[in-house]
């Protein structure tokens, strides 16, 4: 033992009283690389123009599952309420903001319409 300590082996775990860790094999536990739940990954897309036309599409990984299907503006919102209330309220904002823009169409268009009756009339007299 006295030749330990001259060589200093064993010597510095004796001193301070620290014993270095023992290696393990293996993984450690708690680190499994298997999988518990399995994930599913699906993306559902729902665009919508100015015009309020809206449609949805759902792909899987790389995989469409369904591409350019029309949704109307109400399922929309309806879904969009379903999800959560902070997407209610933007996607609430875009359908309104395309209802006033068709009903000024429809005015911009009636306005025109009676004008052409107006026109049409004076030229029968």
């Amino acid at each position: 033992m006295d030749e330990d300590l001259a060589t200093g082996t064993g010597a510095d775990t004796q001193e301070t009283g620290d014993e270095a860790p023992k290696r393990r094999r293996g993984r450690p536990k708690g680190s499994s690389t298997a999988r518990t739940t399995r994930v599913v990954t699906m993306t559902l897309t729902v665009s919508g123009s100015a015009d309020g036309e809206w449609q949805a599409e759902l792909k899987q990984g790389s995989s469409w599952i369904a591409r350019g299907l029309p949704v109307s503006a109400s399922a929309v919102s309806a879904a969009a309420a379903t999800l959560h209330a902070d997407l209610a309220g933007p996607v609430d904002e875009v359908i309104e903001s395309a209802k006033s823009a068709k009903a000024a169409r429809v005015a911009e268009l009636e306005a025109e319409l009676e004008q052409a009756r107006k026109a049409l009339a004076a030229l029968e007299e």
